[in-house]
C-alpha cells in the first residue's frame, strides 16, 4: 500500500498540505489495508502514522506495513493534540466529508495549531483509478453476482414473496464466498417495477410479472453491482417493448463508453435513445456510478456530471424505465474503462428471459 499512501503525499504536495487525517474508513482501508473499526492516517511529507486504541494494535501491526503505529486509547482529542506537538505539526488537513461537527469542534477546541483545514475528496479522487488488485476483487464480487443471477432464474415462481426471493439470494451468494451484501437488495415485481428503489416487501410475485432484480456482494471490501429484469409468464405487450428498449439503450453506451469521454456524453447515449423512443420523463436517475470499496463512488454519469472517464475506473451501466401502475426495467452491468472502450465485467444474461 506503499505506492497508494505515495501518491496521496504527492496530492498533499501538489495543495501544500502539511499533515492530513484521514478518518474515512474506506480511505483507511484503502490506503493502509486497515479492516478494523477504530482507526485513523495521520500523513505528513515525512510519515505515515496510524492511530488507533488498545483493542487494534496487534490487528494494525499485522496490516498497516509501512505505518508507524500510534496508540489513543481514550479522548481522542487530547491524545491527538500531544501527538500534533511532538510532531511539531502547525497545520492539519481533515476530510470534510467524514469529520462531523462534534467532532471538529472538539479538535478545534483542543489542538494547539496555526490552522484546521477542510479538503474535499483527495483519496477519493486516488480511489476513482482502480489498480490490479482492486479489479481482481471487483472480478470475483462480479462473478459471485453472476452465480447468483442463475440461481434466481431457478429460484423465482409465482407465489414466492420478494422479500423470499432477496434472503434466498443473500444466502446463496454468501456460500459462494460472498462477505455481505452490496446494499439492501431491490425486488420490484408487477406495478412495483416502477419504483427505482423497490427494495424487497412482502408482495407475492404473479403470474405475467416483470421482476427487476437489483444486487450485489462483497469479496474483501470490493462491491459488485447488477439488475436484470425477468419475466414470470407472459408480460404485458407495453413491458416487452420498454425491455426491448432499455436492453438496446444499455448497450449502446457498453459499444460507445470509453477514456477521455465526459460522464455527462455516456449519460446521454442512453438517455437520448430512451427520450427519442418517448420516455424522456420516465428515466429520472443516472446512468451509472463507480464503483469499489463504497457501492457508489465517483465518478458520476449523470446529466449533472463534466467528469472525464478514464482507464481503470469500474462504472455501472444501468439504464432504466419506469411507468407507474404499469411497472418498470432496468438492465445493469459493471464495466471497466478502458483506452478503446471497455470490459464488461458481467456474464449473466441480459435478453428477456420468460419462465
Amino acid at each position: 500500500m506503499e505506492k497508494r499512501i505515495n501518491k496521496l503525499k504527492e496530492k498533499l504536495k501538489e495543495k501544500q498540505i502539511e499533515a492530513f487525517l484521514v478518518t474515512k474508513k474506506e480511505n483507511i482501508r484503502y490506503l493502509s489495508q486497515f479492516t478494523g473499526t477504530a482507526g485513523k492516517l495521520l500523513i505528513t511529507q515525512n510519515e505515515s502514522i496510524f492511530i488507533t486504541d488498545f483493542r487494534y494494535l496487534d490487528q494494525a501491526a499485522d496490516q498497516t506495513n509501512g505505518c508507524v503505529i500510534e496508540e489513543i486509547s481514550s479522548n481522542f482529542a487530547e491524545g491527538f493534540s500531544e501527538l500534533l506537538k511532538k510532531k511539531k505539526i502547525k497545520n492539519l488537513s481533515f476530510e470534510s466529508q467524514d469529520l462531523n461537527f462534534k467532532t471538529y469542534q472538539k479538535l478545534k477546541e483542543k489542538l494547539k495549531i496555526e490552522s484546521l483545514n477542510p479538503q474535499d475528496s483527495i483519496v477519493e479522487e486516488l480511489r476513482m483509478i482502480k489498480d490490479q488488485f482492486e479489479i481482481d476483487k471487483i472480478k470475483k464480487a462480479v462473478e459471485i453476482a453472476d452465480q447468483g443471477f442463475q440461481f434466481l432464474v431457478d429460484f423465482i415462481q409465482p407465489g414466492k414473496t420478494e422479500r423470499e426471493v432477496a434472503l434466498e439470494l443473500e444466502f446463496f451468494m454468501k456460500k459462494q464466498g460472498g462477505e455481505a451484501n452490496a446494499f439492501d437488495f431491490i425486488v420490484a415485481s408487477g406495478k412495483r417495477g416502477a419504483l427505482p428503489h423497490g427494495v424487497a416487501s412482502d408482495k407475492k410475485i404473479e403470474m405475467g410479472d416483470l421482476v427487476t432484480i437489483d444486487f450485489g456482494t462483497v469479496v474483501q471490501g470490493y462491491h459488485s453491482d447488477i439488475t436484470r429484469t425477468i419475466a414470470v409468464g407472459e408480460p404485458d405487450n407495453k413491458l416487452r417493448d420498454i425491455f426491448e428498449l432499455v436492453l438496446t439503450a444499455q448497450e449502446k453506451v457498453i459499444a460507445e463508453i470509453k477514456a477521455g469521454m465526459s460522464c455527462f456524453d455516456a449519460d446521454k447515449i442512453a438517455r437520448d435513445f430512451i427520450a427519442e423512443a418517448g420516455y424522456k420523463d420516465n428515466f429520472g436517475h443516472g446512468l451509472g456510478h463507480g464503483l469499489g470499496l463504497e457501492i457508489h463512488e465517483s465518478p458520476r454519469l449523470s446529466y449533472t456530471s463534466e467528469a472525464a472517464l478514464k482507464p481503470g475506473m469500474v462504472v455501472t451501466d444501468e439504464p432504466g424505465i419506469y411507468v407507474s401502475g404499469l411497472g418498470g426495467v432496468r438492465i445493469e452491468d459493471d464495466l471497466l474503462i478502458t483506452e478503446n472502450g471497455c470490459e464488461v465485467l458481467n456474464s449473466a444474461p441480459k435478453e428477456l428471459i420468460i419462465l
